[in-house]
């Protein structure tokens, strides 16, 4: 029971995450993600500095022993010196004292010399650690700044992708009906053109019909009909095809003077 419990449990999480994944902005995800990675360097950061100033400390403590050491090394010389030279004034009270001086001195040489040893252990180890530290810091600012170069990138694509959307949106929306009342740019399109269609497919048709052949004939027949009639009257006026042409003829004139000339003669008789 309880594994089918936590299948269920993993299953339903499982779409939670993908349903605010589908629904989150993406750069707003994106900003999360590079916050988070200067979070880290941040944090990178702090503890190169605690390992660097580790070996900073060490040095500093190692150069103290051995400033120490040098100076327990002059000790004892001197301490050495000075009972010889009670011993040989004959002050051998002095020379015991000097001796168990110098003895002494010895032994807090020896501590220190072993001090000297352990902290230069320490300062190589920290020294390793501070030179990984500064490279790994190095490292994460260079993939920090491949990140925020990566950012303006992707918001770049990003807002490329939100306009190319928000086109084919628009042009979805040219062929959608926007409202009951109003049809889409297609639809009119679509009716306009089936109108056009129509009106020239009755043209064609009326210009093949028999009505129109017939209204052709019928007009031929009246043409022949104004001409036969037109011919008609030619011959009642005596008018030649060829004088139709130009409708003032001959000069009249001349005719009407030779009728003049012979009846002069007629009335001289």
């Amino acid at each position: 029971m309880f594994k089918v419990f936590k299948k269920w449990w993993n299953y339903w999480a499982a779409k939670f995450n993908k349903d605010f994944n589908d629904r989150a902005d993406p750069a707003v995800q994106l900003e999360q993600a590079l916050t988070e990675a200067q979070e880290q360097h941040r944090r990178l950061r702090e503890q190169a500095v605690n390992v660097i100033a580790t070996q900073k400390q060490s040095e500093l403590r190692l150069n103290a022993k051995m400033a120490e050491l040098e100076k327990l090394n002059g000790n004892a010389r001197q301490a050495l010196i000075m009972a010889a030279d009670a011993t040989k004034s004959g002050d051998a009270t002095k020379a015991a004292q000097y001796n168990t001086a110098a003895e002494t001195i010895a032994n807090q040489l020896i501590q220190v010399e072993k001090d000297v040893d352990s902290l230069k252990t320490m300062v190589l180890d920290s020294t390793q650690a501070a030179d990984q530290a500064k490279a790994a810091v190095a490292q994460n600012s260079r993939l920090l700044q491949q990140k925020l170069a990566e950012k303006n990138k992707l918001l770049s694509q990003l807002e490329q992708a939100k306009m190319q959307e928000q086109m084919n949106k628009t042009m979805a929306q040219l062929n959608e009906t926007v409202g009951d009342s109003v049809p889409s740019l297609k639809e009119v399109s679509d009716k306009i053109e089936a109108r056009y269609a129509k009106a020239k497919a009755s043209t064609e048709l009326q210009e093949t019909s028999v009505d129109s052949r017939i209204a052709e004939v019928e007009m031929a027949s009246a043409n022949l009909e104004a001409q036969s009639r037109l011919s008609q009257l030619r011959q009642e006026l005596g008018l030649n095809p060829a004088e139709t042409a130009t409708p003032i003829a001959a000069p009249t004139a001349e005719p009407a003077a030779e009728p003049v000339e012979q009846a002069k003669p007629a009335t001289s008789n």
